[in-house]
């Protein structure tokens, strides 16, 4: 078996490079820098230099492939549409274009709950609950059209199936966790509504066991969520998170409705100034980790036969 990976020398690239090597498989992952073909050569996979512009790079790294894993993206909270547009919707449709013209016969696409960020709760939603017309931030955005390209890419030729892990976590997290303890470090960390509303999660190790299964038995155009099971209080998992990295979290809080209006003026103050950096909170941050994000995992686990490999207990003490 061979398979070609975007986005390799991310923190989910790399253990899905180190799952697939250990498991014997030939893997050749996409890298647009040397620092990143270094970190995929370390891994264990071979290098493919060329970003997600490179259709060349794209489909010589493909060629032979029965698998593309397609886990590269722009994931941040802020930044020029453009770019996001860039990334994650034409470097999507790129990655679909090399697909079929290498021949390769299945591909899986990691997407996110955030395509349903529109603001509102999620109340352990399926996959039937309805894609909302707008959404908050460039980042849900771009990866519902990404999906949506994946989905309709599905025929004869090429079985697309896309994942939709919920909070990724675990070794070698080089944003979620890094962020949390500088947050607290320096004064600025909030509990919304005191943190006390229930939370999906997926362990990088349980994501990995999710693509390898959809790219064996996804059905095709089909959609899975990914979780660790059943949900947990977010002030309880990000408190225990944090303390693996030493850190202790403070008890100040900020009720959703002043958290949603500071982060919508800051957003404006941002666009209308033309300010540098990011805002210190956003309408995505909010619609994401603010208030109830659970998700049912069933279509994944009677589909697919996707089951956790590791427990969040197991997960945190491994940390």
């Amino acid at each position: 078996m061979s398979v070609f990976v975007t986005g390799g020398s991310g923190f989910l690239g790399q253990h899905l490079l180190r799952g697939y090597t250990a498991a014997g498989t030939e893997v050749r992952a996409l890298a647009r820098s040397d620092g990143a073909a270094a970190a995929v050569a370390a891994a264990g996979a071979e290098p493919v230099r060329g970003d997600l512009g490179d259709s060349a790079a794209l489909k010589a790294g493909m060629a032979g492939c029965d698998v593309v894993v397609h886990a590269a993206a722009l994931a941040d909270q802020w930044g020029p549409p453009a770019r996001f547009d860039e990334v994650n919707v034409a470097g999507t449709a790129a990655v679909l274009d090399a697909a079929r013209a290498a021949g390769v016969p299945r591909l899986v696409h990691v997407s996110t709950e955030a395509v349903l960020a529109d603001g509102r709760p999620l109340h352990h939603v399926d996959e039937t609950y309805p894609r909302p017309a707008k959404v908050y931030g460039d980042y849900a955005r771009t990866k519902g059209l990404a999906e949506d390209l994946v989905v309709r890419a599905d025929g004869p030729d090429l079985t697309t199936v896309a994942v939709r892990p919920r909070f990724i976590w675990g070794p070698d997290d080089a944003t979620v966790l890094p962020a949390v303890v500088e947050a607290a470090r320096t004064g600025k960390f909030a509990w919304i509504d005191g943190g006390r509303y229930e939370t999906s999660t997926c362990h990088v190790a349980n994501v990995c066991a999710g693509v390898r299964a959809a790219a064996d038995r996804g059905r095709g155009g089909g959609v899975y969520f990914l979780t660790d099971g059943p949900p947990v209080e977010f002030r309880t998992f990000l408190t225990a998170l944090a303390a693996t990295a030493g850190a202790t979290l403070p008890d100040r809080s900020l009720p959703r409705p002043v958290a949603w209006a500071m982060a919508t003026a800051a957003e404006y103050a941002w666009k209308l100034l033309r300010l540098g950096g990011e805002p210190p909170i956003t309408r995505t941050f909010l619609a994401l980790s603010g208030q109830e994000m659970t998700v049912d995992d069933s279509r994944a686990r009677d589909e697919l036969g996707y089951r956790p490999v590791i427990d969040r207990e197991a997960g945190l003490k491994e940390l």
